[in-house]
């Protein structure tokens, strides 16, 4: 089996610059740089030969080219009981229609349909215990934060493996979007 996601790489430069937030919250498991980016549909676990199709399938996906920004950041949870931290995405109409074009062809393949609200975001820590007092003044100290715009010429199909030191992230296909450059992508 393999657990499968398709996302939306974010740059080098604003993976840094995100990284640099990633402290001060007692109960925070943080997302290493190179791990943040912006999911469009976790898959989950499927078997090699559904992990091909799948693959295939994306590659008939047709979304033109966008730039996207980042802005303030944000929770998950329930009730007084909070989850996770993200950096929130700017609203984008453009970042939804990848999104359910990725939606549509994955249900149309017998997968079943998301359930849950899409809210693009992008995961900054994991959290157990956090406080809300603490949380609360994390974000107040971080919601300033902004970024982009973003060139998005491409979303990616990802792998994920669990190991003792954190997921394991490991680009499977790179998809190109409408107006990209195709020559400048390489699948791993």
């Amino acid at each position: 089996m393999i657990r499968l996601f398709t996302a939306v790489e974010i740059p080098e430069s604003i993976r840094q610059r995100m990284a640099v937030m990633c402290a001060g919250v007692p109960g925070a498991r943080w997302v290493a740089p190179q791990n943040m980016h912006l999911t469009l549909r976790f898959i989950g676990e499927v078997d090699g030969g559904m992990a091909q199709d799948i693959a295939a399938a994306l590659a008939d996906i047709e979304a033109p080219a966008f730039e996207m920004e980042l802005e303030g950041i944000g929770f998950f949870g329930s009730g007084k009981i909070p989850r996770s931290i993200h950096v929130n995405v700017a609203r984008n109409p453009a970042v939804m229609h990848l999104r359910d074009k990725i939606e549509s062809r994955l249900v149309r393949m017998g997968l079943a349909r998301e359930e849950r609200k899409f809210l693009p975001h992008i995961t900054l820590a994991r959290l157990k215990g956090t406080h809300n007092v603490r949380l609360g003044a994390y974000i107040e100290q971080n919601n300033l934060f902004r970024a982009g715009p973003i060139a998005v010429d491409h979303f990616t199909l990802f792998s994920s493996f669990h190991s003792h030191n954190g997921p394991i992230y490991r680009p499977e296909h790179v998809y190109p979007l409408k107006g990209a450059d195709n020559g400048d992508w390489e699948e791993d």
